[in-house]
């Protein structure tokens, strides 16, 4: 998991020290993105969130933020959690024309029966911008 941060990272900071004309980065609060997804054996619906983003010849590389809406029915014995819950995630949207796809990664707390992790997951979305 950390190699492919590192990868991205200087993906992404390479493509942003080799700009042509055109291309631009930009930072900004909210993208008007929406995307809906699967993750961890649930779903997710989120927005673009604060982030930092690189544009070029109607591709858009995002990476930011994501505060989501997350989807997943709880099979634990007992007490059940609520199957609708806010969280925030981060990661990365490609967007290409109005059509977006998005690797977010979400962060799981620790429980008593299972450590804390990451997982990772893959969305499509529609900019509305």
């Amino acid at each position: 998991m950390k190699n492919w941060m590192y990868a991205a990272g200087i993906l992404i900071s390479g493509l942003c020290f080799s700009q042509e004309t055109g291309s631009k980065v930009k930072v900004a609060f909210f993208n008007g993105i929406v995307a809906a997804g699967y993750v961890d054996h649930g779903a997710f619906i989120n927005f673009t969130g604060p982030n930092v983003s690189f544009t070029d010849k109607g591709l858009k590389l995002i990476a930011g933020m994501l505060p989501s809406l997350r989807i997943k029915e709880d099979h634990s014995p007992g007490t059940k959690n609520s199957p609708i819950t806010p969280n925030l995630g981060a990661g990365l949207t490609v967007v290409y024309k109005k059509i977006a796809l998005q690797i977010p990664v979400y962060y799981n707390t620790k429980t008593s029966s299972q450590n804390g992790t990451w997982k990772v997951g893959i969305g499509l979305g529609y900019s509305l911008k």
